[in-house]
């Protein structure tokens, strides 16, 4: 058997990666960051790890891989997140988008989708 552990999230700015990725999750470190890595885990119930990375370039801005976040209020989840430092994206939608993407402090991109009760699983 196999299974996500963690997540691993390239960051410039560690400390404010972890102050802003366990305010957007709701997540905690799960112990004391180095000064290159820290790992972030749910403060409650179960879930993946995002272990956060310090990195020497920049983010990618055509990335190939990024979080869905599932929002049962996407408005309000995209709210809170850019009141958290979170940055809109210049993004061609096509009609009747169900995601808005964002990007975090260190300008990752990721999606906040409009997941309704789906949201909750």
């Amino acid at each position: 058997m196999i299974r996500i552990g963690s997540i691993v999230w390239g960051v410039r700015d560690l400390p404010r990666a972890v102050e802003f990725w366990s305010e957007a999750l709701r997540y905690r470190p799960l112990r004391e960051p180095d000064v290159d890595w820290a790992i972030l885990a749910p403060v409650a119930g179960t879930g993946p790890q995002l272990a956060l990375k310090l990195v020497g370039s920049e983010a990618n801005p055509s990335p190939r891989h990024h979080l869905d976040l599932y929002a049962d209020d996407q408005e309000a989840e995209a709210d809170r997140l850019r009141g958290l430092g979170a940055l809109d994206v210049d993004w061609d939608y096509e009609e009747g988008a169900d995601y808005v993407v964002l990007a975090d402090p260190d300008g990752n991109r990721f999606c906040v989708v409009a997941a309704g009760e789906a949201a909750a699983s």
